[in-house]
């Protein structure tokens, strides 16, 4: 079966301010970069990049610098191509 939807990112949303050093991605292979930008919470449009890191074993992204997240803000990572 093919799916027809098949999101490429993963969007996060807080309800309380936090700073995050790290976050899990589901079915992200260890190795892999990843590029984490803000988005409009509204409208899902990227803002800009805050911050780049690397997957590890499970999933698990170390950012190069922790996120600094504000309640109602919002971001999203994007998993580069393998090789990219």
């Amino acid at each position: 079966m093919i799916p027809l939807h098949h999101d490429t990112h993963f969007t996060f949303r807080f309800d309380d301010d936090r700073i995050i050093p790290r976050f899990h991605l589901e079915d992200v292979g260890a190795g892999r970069r990843v590029d984490v930008y803000r988005i409009d919470p509204a409208t899902g449009g990227r803002l800009g990049l805050l911050t780049t890191g690397v997957a590890g074993d499970g999933g698990w992204v170390d950012v190069d610098e922790p996120i600094t997240d504000r309640a109602g803000d919002a971001f999203v990572a994007v998993p580069r191509e393998a090789g990219a």
